[in-house]
């Protein structure tokens, strides 16, 4: 069942998407050569607490942390460590979901570390593009297929390939709700976008080919093939008057 939102939910996931924002600003801040993950998990956690607001994916499905932090060929739902140290040349993947009195704000963005390399770059721009491109498809009286055929598109179009296996999705007072948000498919297909919808849309792009495997900690998704991936994610609200990203400061 897809919650349409009236003004006021929407306002609250407006706030709950700006302290994702924040959140998300303040981990970019602590990614540097020598971190590790966890400690940006921490930074993340104090930011989203000292907002009055709680880390979402903290005890979701029992994951253990406050965000998922997936590096280079991991592609989401990297699990924070102290093992995992960041390195000059890493790609670095933030995936932030915030609760803000009972209303989520679900945001992503793919980091680059000192000098990456030009086809690394390449992705990642390619990947914030097809964002925006999807975005811009997410007009009422559109369907959902017209915002997944502008992301797939493009990222095609760019030699790089598009995951499959996990979709955008409705979000409001749940962190999952209906509609799901392919990044791939056809347009004119799929859900009729109406004011009041809110979702995440979320390319998952790869630099090689589209195929993933979860690792055996139960949730850490990563490319088959090593090559890098990338994610950029905002949380969006369908109106009358076009789109509202609710996901930035």
């Amino acid at each position: 069942m897809i919650y349409l939102k009236t003004s006021e939910g929407i306002k609250l996931m407006k706030k709950a998407g700006e302290i994702a924002a924040g959140a998300l600003e303040a981990a970019g801040k602590a990614i540097k050569p020598g971190v590790s993950t966890l400690y940006i998990d921490k930074v993340i956690y104090d930011y989203i607490k000292s907002k009055n607001a709680r880390p979402a994916c903290l005890g979701y499905n029992d994951f253990p942390a406050s965000s998922c932090i997936s590096v280079n060929n991991e592609v989401i739902h990297g699990i924070p460590s102290r093992k995992t140290v960041i390195k000059d040349g890493d790609i670095v993947s933030v995936d932030i979901v915030t609760n803000y009195q009972g209303f989520h704000g679900d945001t992503t963005k793919t980091f680059a570390v000192g000098n990456i390399s030009d086809e690394a770059k390449k992705l990642l721009d390619v990947t914030k593009k097809a964002l925006e491109l999807g975005i811009e498809k997410a007009i009422a009286g559109n369907r959902v297929g017209d915002i997944s055929n502008a992301i797939q598109s493009y990222v095609e179009a760019n030699g790089f390939s598009i995951v499959r296996e996990y979709v955008g999705h409705g979000i409001g007072k749940k962190m999952h709700e209906e509609p799901s948000v392919p990044n791939f498919g056809s347009p004119g297909q799929g859900k009729k976008l109406e004011p009041g919808m809110t979702i995440a849309i979320e390319p998952m792009v790869n630099m090689g080919a589209r195929q993933v495997k979860t690792l055996d900690d139960g949730w850490t998704v990563v490319t088959k093939d090593g090559k890098y991936s990338a994610h950029f994610e905002h949380t969006v609200a369908i109106t009358d008057t076009g789109p509202i990203i609710l996901t930035l400061l």
